[in-house]
């Protein structure tokens, strides 16, 4: 009996441990995929019904916009740190498609609802990895498409959006001294003009095709063809095969005109044209403006 009590204490360490592990972990069924949550530590009750409910909305809102989630499984790991909020997500896909994101442990439903953070890191899984010069392109499509996924689940007002939207792509400009996105890596041309690139994009496609097309219909299209976080591609197959689904070649005219030039765009203008007005601190829309019809359609879900 003595010889085996280290057996017996150590399976019962190992069954006490097992418990304790199993409520770090939770599963998740999202239409097309799941998601396997690891909590760095085990969450209070309210905190992890809260984190779920969160991980839950902003999957969904990846998978209308999508029309199904990007991947069969994801794993997401969250961290806790001391306060509130959201931050420091990344996501990579070397080995399975992996999100990490920290949490804070002070978090409120508030807190939840106002983050961005893990839809933009979601919206990544739908796209595949490209060399390093067309990071902008990574970066400009989950920036672009975040808020546009979450306004058409629900989560946000499309006022928000283009108010949002107005005060960020000007910070894609090109400024002194620039020259195209495949060589201005900073900040501002890496994600706001990646996605004013896709704004661009996204226009130009619907004024070409009546309004039948638009952007998600070229990035569906790079996720069917097996293009998400896991591929290595070049960029020129993506725009191949965007191209090819909305039937114009927009995304191929659009790169050749700002990937190695600053390519100025006059944004007052393009608000004026889709009825886009600033007035003291909300935005209102014009019904009357010429592009009306299509900023509607980039905001809904569904036929058009």
């Amino acid at each position: 009996m003595m010889r085996l009590f280290p057996l017996i204490f150590a399976m019962t360490l190992l069954s006490f441990a097992s418990g304790i592990v199993a409520q770090d972990n939770a599963q998740l069924q999202i239409d097309g995929g799941r998601i396997d949550v690891d909590f760095s530590a085990a969450p209070a009750d309210p905190l992890r019904k809260l984190v779920l409910e969160w991980v839950s909305s902003s999957a969904r809102a990846v998978t209308v916009y999508y029309e199904k989630f990007p991947v069969p499984n994801l794993r997401l790991r969250i961290r806790f740190y001391d306060g509130r909020g959201v931050r420091g997500g990344r996501t990579t896909g070397w080995d399975g498609p992996a999100i990490s994101i920290a949490v804070g442990q002070s978090s409120t439903a508030s807190d939840f609802n106002e983050d961005w953070v893990l839809t933009h890191e979601m919206v990544h899984l739908a796209f595949p990895s490209v060399p390093e010069e067309h990071h902008w392109i990574e970066e400009g499509s989950a920036t672009y498409v975040e808020p546009i996924a979450r306004v058409r689940a629900g989560a946000l007002t499309a006022e928000k959006v283009w108010g949002d939207l107005v005060e960020g792509l000007p910070q894609g400009l090109p400024q002194s001294g620039d020259r195209g996105l495949d060589f201005t890596p900073t900040w501002g041309r890496t994600y706001w003009g990646g996605a004013l690139f896709c704004f661009l994009a996204d226009i130009e496609i619907r004024k070409r095709t009546g309004n039948k097309k638009g952007l998600e219909d070229a990035l569906r299209a790079i996720l069917k063809a097996g293009g998400t976080i896991e591929s290595d591609w070049p960029l020129a197959r993506t725009i191949e095969i965007g191209d090819r689904a909305t039937g114009v070649t927009v995304l191929r005219e659009l790169y050749d005109k700002m990937k190695a030039a600053p390519a100025p765009v006059d944004l007052p203008a393009l608000w004026s044209e889709l009825g886009i007005v600033r007035r003291n601190g909300k935005v209102e829309f014009n019904d009357r403006a010429p592009l009306a019809p299509i900023r509607k359609a980039i905001m809904q879900s569904g036929p058009r």
